[in-house]
């Protein structure tokens, strides 16, 4: 493999459909360009609405096959591409009791020389059972949505030890609920160019500049936000098994027929792959997001904290865990308070690979929420084993 497509290689991740499991379980290692994974389980989940009160609980079981691509083109070019189905059968679901969700990814990055590249990536997913549920919806209301991410990075080398980033973001969401689709359909763009400077070969001084639209597809004289990011960080290549990336700035927030904000924007993390199917990684983001009550509130004061780590018990077993703490405030529209809600996700793991092909899996996923708003509380736990045989 030559420099090209060394370049090209670093940071491609593997493609997957969206699975309702937190912890970061490993995958099959085929060395193929062509993969097919079959996979089938049986989980318990207590909350399938994730709601306040009158929680409904059920068995579900689960078949998921894959199908993807990962492999050279030529010298220069590297394509990903992947196809998922899930199928899920709730025993004790109110309404539809099986739900098909679909998740399809391509990507393709290209390098025109060893120092200029471009990577476009899209994904759209139909998710029926979504695994993180909104906050305050009725019982059995259907949250199910369709999701389309596109975007595209193009970084150059105009100057020795310099470098500069051109990167741009769409999201789209479609919600099936009529009543949810009025209320939060809506596309986020956002554009990006960055410069940086190798003040050693490890380490490069970043400064940054980011644009985001929030367009809402209905009532968006009320809902709709444009906020302005500048900021300067760092990334670190500490070793060849360790990364360090960090983030501080502003950001200046305007919100259609509401009051504009200004305010600290931060994102900080690490990744340390200490050996083979082992790593720990952690990092902190403090931003605005979307809310799912548009009409109280404009939008949620978000702190995030995680942590993922991966550890290979024995060549055959890994262990996993993951934890998301969010502690967040609701910010409330003109004549309504702010709001505390502190959101917590726990993810754990076991999977035993006895071979190059099977793959056995049990997993625990909890989800709490606490909110100082009546009927936004949640605690959900769910509980599964799974098998899956790569080919």
């Amino acid at each position: 493999m030559n420099s090209l497509r060394v370049l090209l290689a670093f940071g491609l991740v593997a493609v997957v459909p969206a699975r309702a499991v937190y912890a970061p379980l490993p995958e099959q290692e085929l060395q193929k360009d062509w993969t097919v994974t079959l996979r089938a389980g049986v989980m318990y989940d207590s909350n399938i609405f994730g709601a306040d009160e009158g929680a409904i609980s059920s068995f579900v079981y689960q078949a998921a096959p894959t199908l993807a691509y990962s492999g050279s083109l030529d010298d220069q070019t590297f394509a990903q591409f992947a196809y998922g189905l899930v199928i899920d059968h709730f025993v004790d679901r109110p309404g539809d009791k099986t739900l098909d969700s679909h998740n399809l990814t391509a990507r393709l990055a290209h390098a025109f020389s060893s120092s200029t590249n471009i990577d476009l990536s899209d994904t759209y997913q139909i998710a029926k059972n979504p695994e993180s549920l909104l906050a305050g919806l009725p019982v059995n209301t259907d949250q199910s949505f369709k999701r389309n991410e596109l975007n595209g990075r193009l970084v150059a080398s105009p100057l020795p030890k310099l470098g500069a980033t051109v990167k741009a973001r769409s999201v789209n969401f479609n919600y099936d609920n009529a009543t949810l689709g009025r209320n939060l359909d809506r596309t986020e763009n956002l554009y990006g160019v960055a410069g940086s400077y190798d003040v050693v070969p490890e380490l490069k001084a970043v400064a940054e500049y980011r644009h985001e639209d929030i367009n809402y597809r209905t009532g968006g004289s009320t809902k709709d936000k444009q906020t302005d990011f500048l900021m300067g960080g760092f990334d670190y290549a500490v070793a060849r098994k360790l990364a360090i990336t960090g983030r501080l700035g502003a950001q200046w927030r305007s919100r259609s027929a509401e009051t504009d904000t200004t305010s600290p924007y931060a994102e900080f993390s690490a990744k340390y792959d200490y050996a083979k199917r082992s790593f720990l990684s952690a990092g902190y983001m403090h931003t605005f997001e979307e809310t799912s009550n548009v009409a109280t509130f404009t939008d949620t004061r978000v702190n995030r904290l995680f942590v993922n780590v991966q550890h290979a018990v024995s060549a055959l077993v890994v262990a996993s865990a993951s934890i998301t703490y969010e502690p967040s405030q609701l910010q409330g529209r003109r004549g309504t308070s702010d709001f505390d809600e502190t959101t917590t996700r726990v993810g754990l793991g076991l999977t035993w690979l006895p071979t190059a092909h099977w793959a056995f899996s049990a997993s625990y996923d909890h989800d709490q929420i606490e909110s100082d708003v009546p009927g936004r509380g949640q605690d959900r736990d769910r509980v599964g084993v799974s098998a899956s045989y790569a080919f």
